[in-house]
């Protein structure tokens, strides 16, 4: 079936308005995660909220205003695993990773091992998808990952 069929039916739905908002990312320390985000990743606080005994916040990259991060911060929580190769990460249910374009990621990644973020691995080429893409991980085991567009 072509693509543009597949759109033209999904247009009918009553969710055909549906697109990605944000994610959310609960972490054990609110403050300690929103400063991570703003100092390391360069993301903007667009807007915070207590919710019971949470502190919530939505967080964007530097140049997106249509997608956000949710951290969902303080209060008791479990400890995620930390990954050191991102194909040991791939046997575990559930989310995985979250993906961003970027220009370069060599570029991006050494900008990022600069700032001290926890790489996973090398960035590599994936032919099949025509993307070069890297893996990094925040303090809390939340694993991104960034992609570039190659010939």
């Amino acid at each position: 079936m072509p693509d543009s069929n597949l759109r033209q039916d999904s247009a009918a739905t009553p969710i055909a308005s549906m697109k990605g908002h944000h994610i959310a990312i609960r972490v054990p320390d609110y403050e300690a995660a929103k400063s991570w985000y703003v100092e390391k990743l360069g993301f903007r606080v667009i807007q915070e909220w207590p919710f019971g005994d949470l502190q919530l916040a939505y967080v964007a990259p530097p140049h997106d205003d249509s997608f956000y991060f949710e951290i969902i911060g303080d209060g008791e929580v479990n400890d995620a695993p930390i990954y050191h190769d991102i194909n040991s990460s791939m046997y575990k249910a559930g989310y995985h990773h979250l993906c961003m374009s970027v220009n370069d990621v060599d570029e991006a990644i050494a900008y990022l091992d600069s700032k001290g973020v926890a790489l996973i691995g090398e960035p590599f080429n994936l032919e099949a998808i025509h993307r070069r893409l890297a893996f990094f991980t925040d303090p809390w085991g939340n694993i991104f990952e960034l992609a570039q567009v190659i010939g």
